[in-house]
């Protein structure tokens, strides 16, 4: 007579160790990511500093409005306005501060001597440097995006509030401001633009974080400065600084929506701006900038 076998499924031993081994791989690169947060507290406190600051000049801005509504005839300005300008601002914000992190992540580590500490754990140096590339490129924006919608809400909630009696209506001020679909274009333009597009830039400043002896602004500044004046006396080309230029002012508008794509929604599609060979050559440039920052870090001691 057979009795039942107890024997566990081979499946179900496999994927636990599997699932168990995968984490264990991530979980350095993850508790990196919240070393990052611990120690670089501005990297949401001036986003939301910012971000207080627009909202209580917008508060001020819709009192006075709703004053002359009442004194004389006032046509009201485009709704859309306000929440444009406070993104931009927002995101600009943060964009600083994104430079500055990157440029002071390595940096800092050596300067203050806890470079020492860091290197005692069981930390790669790729996954230390991967982790301050993925705070620049996605944190800092993402942060920053969910900080320029909340804003934007609290907007609209005050513009509500004021306007209610004064014969402006607050339905329309809703569907001017367009919630969704501004939402899902920063989102795009977050990704693509402050993401993929300035990704060399992000790059380049951690490798002169690990890199520089002393004062790493100049030493992020003056190399690409010296090289464009360099090829405009021996040349009398401006190619090097046309592309530092597109790089820092974002990409070329007919590589982000194309140049007969109508507004709003095209903006989302994304064929124009992955088929922009720039982009694919900063990502090139950009991998090998990680890779000497890597490798930099594996021989730089504390300043």
């Amino acid at each position: 007579m057979n009795t039942p076998s107890n024997a566990i499924p081979e499946s179900q031993v496999v994927w636990p160790a599997m699932a168990r081994a995968m984490f264990s791989s991530t979980r350095p690169f993850l508790w990196s990511l919240r070393r990052e947060l611990w120690e670089y507290r501005a990297i949401y406190l001036v986003p939301l500093g910012a971000a207080a600051v627009f909202t209580f000049g917008f508060l001020i801005n819709i009192i006075n409005v709703r004053r002359k509504i009442r004194t004389v005839a006032w046509q009201m300005p485009h709704a859309s306005t306000p929440y444009e300008i406070s993104a931009a601002l927002i995101m600009g914000t943060a964009l600083l501060v994104g430079l500055y992190y990157a440029l002071d992540a390595l940096y800092g580590e050596r300067r203050d001597r806890s470079i020492l500490f860091w290197k005692s754990l069981p930390v790669s140096d790729l996954t230390a440097v991967l982790s301050k590339f993925t705070v620049a490129i996605v944190i800092v924006p993402l942060f920053s995006l969910a900080v320029t919608m909340v804003t934007q809400l609290i907007m609209l909630l005050l513009s509500s509030i004021v306007f209610l009696g004064s014969g402006v209506s607050v339905g329309e001020l809703w569907a001017q401001s367009s919630f969704l679909r501004i939402s899902l274009t920063y989102f795009y333009h977050i990704i693509t633009v402050h993401g993929l597009w300035y990704a060399p830039i992000y790059a380049w400043l951690l490798l002169v974080s690990v890199g520089a002896p002393r004062a790493p602004l100049i030493w992020a500044v003056v190399p690409p400065f010296v090289i464009c004046g360099l090829e405009k006396i021996a040349f009398n080309t401006t190619y090097c600084f046309a592309i530092v230029r597109d790089r820092f002012l974002g990409s070329p508008e007919h590589a982000m929506v194309g140049k007969n794509a109508p507004k709003g929604l095209a903006q989302l599609i994304p064929h124009h701006f992955f088929s922009e060979p720039g982009l694919w050559i900063g990502l090139g440039i950009a991998a090998v900038f990680l890779a000497v920052a890597v490798r930099l870090r594996r021989y730089r001691g504390p300043i």
